[in-house]
């Protein structure tokens, strides 16, 4: 028997800064919970902290992952053509993103019911950790959940700038070491992903 399974359709962010800290913006425009945005923040250290927008949703994804510190803080996401603008408390974050890619194109392709499927997202793992070493698309979640994505796009994250506490964290770089905030991380080059994200909960959340 399965648990009740919590859908969550949108875009996923993952960045890397000079100064070593990496970034993953969730933007969900449909979800569960309505429409939020959210940020993981991996430190150079290891450290990882979330930034959410209200204490429901924190305690949600810190449910689904690990993190070391958690903030609930206003969070928002503009987006205006290949420009993405993140608010979210003590960061600041610009974003540009190129052309689609052949994988992107391809993608793009993969029809919705079919990007919702745990069958498709064991399917598509072993190739995603080949083509993207890090990435994973199957996996088990914090205690008793489980969680797959359906990516249905991909573009390059080509330009950003980050200042964090006040902080620059310096120009673009990959996503390394991969982020430790679940079973699998971003992938290793910058990138836009659009995914639907699928959380199923334990037996003991029913």
């Amino acid at each position: 028997m399965t648990g009740e399974r919590l859908r969550f359709d949108g875009w996923i962010a993952g960045v890397g800064t000079a100064s070593g800290t990496r970034l993953v913006v969730g933007h969900w425009p449909r979800s569960p919970f309505g429409a939020f945005s959210d940020v993981m923040v991996e430190h150079p250290d290891g450290v990882r902290v979330l930034l959410a927008p209200s204490r429901r949703i924190a305690d949600f994804v810190a449910a689904t992952y690990r993190f070391d510190r958690i903030e609930v803080v206003p969070v928002t996401v503009t987006v205006a053509g290949d420009n993405w603008l993140v608010e979210a408390g003590p960061l600041l974050l610009r974003l540009r993103t190129g052309r689609r890619s052949a994988l992107g194109v391809l993608l793009s392709a993969v029809p919705a019911p079919l990007a919702r499927s745990p069958v498709w997202a064991a399917m598509c793992d072993v190739p995603a950790r080949l083509l993207m070493p890090g990435v994973r698309t199957l996996g088990r979640a914090g205690p008793g959940r489980r969680e797959w994505y359906g990516a249905r796009g991909l573009r390059p994250v080509v330009a950003a700038d980050a200042v964090l506490d006040g902080a620059d964290l310096g120009p673009l770089s990959p996503l390394d070491p991969p982020v430790a905030f679940g079973f699998g991380s971003a992938p290793r080059g910058p990138c836009l992903v659009r995914v639907t994200t699928t959380v199923e909960l334990g037996s003991a959340e029913r």
